[in-house]
């Protein structure tokens, strides 16, 4: 039965064109964890909670991946439990382009890569403006230390730019460079820094007419080392 999962989750995974490490950060586990599980068969079989999760994101019913099957009366019932499980969590897509905290990375594709799935409770706090305008990025550099480390995921709110410009951390596009930066307002324009003073400490005045303000950073996720 396991072994079935296993093969019914790879499946999904590669029919869905979503990768190992993605769906690891979902359930919570460190990124080689469901590969682990497909080809290793470690851990054995999937915790209820992880199973749960993913059946919820891929929309398959759990004995699929290998949960207990589902008794004929009980099928209505937990068909509508799932519907709103799925209602709960909000898919947001990763663009595959890296938001330099260092000196500043060129960037001329932004390529749309597997969604990560989010509480949408947790995003309704988050993004006041709703979730249309939501991306995750990975942040290259270290600039941005402590707040934010070489490798992090943010969560950037692109309806949350410009227009409603006020101190914080943003992701801006300058010259072609896409960068992460702490801006304060002054008057008419802001002063762009980085957190970290000692190795960065320049900062400047900024017109906005001469910036494009991508977006403003809502949250981070990282790998524990």
């Amino acid at each position: 039965m396991e072994d079935e999962a296993r093969r019914a989750l790879d499946a999904l995974i590669r029919e869905r064109g979503e990768d190992y490490s993605s769906l690891s950060r979902l359930i919570g586990r460190n990124p080689a964890y469901i590969q682990q599980f497909i080809k290793r068969g470690t851990p054995q079989r999937l915790a209820e909670a992880d199973r749960k999760i993913l059946a919820s994101y891929f929309r398959v019913a759990e004995e699929v991946l290998g949960g207990p099957a589902v008794a004929p009366a009980r099928v209505v019932a937990a068909a509508g439990s799932r519907r709103a499980r799925q209602a709960d969590l909000v898919t947001v897509p990763r663009i595959d382009v890296g938001a330099s905290a260092g000196p500043g990375g060129f960037v001329d594709t932004e390529e749309a890569r597997p969604r990560l799935a989010f509480d949408a409770r947790l995003l309704r706090e988050l993004a006041s403006g709703g979730t249309d305008g939501l991306s995750m990025i990975r942040v290259a550099g270290d600039s941005m230390e402590p707040t934010l480390i070489d490798g992090d995921d943010i969560l950037v709110d692109r309806a949350d730019a410009a227009n409603r410009l006020r101190e914080g951390i943003y992701v801006l596009r300058t010259d072609g460079a896409l960068i992460v930066k702490r801006i304060e307002r002054t008057g008419a324009g802001f002063v762009v820094r980085s957190d970290n003073r000692e190795r960065y400490p320049a900062e400047w005045n900024c017109d906005p007419d001469t910036v494009d303000v991508v977006g403003r950073v809502l949250w981070a996720g990282r790998r524990l080392r």
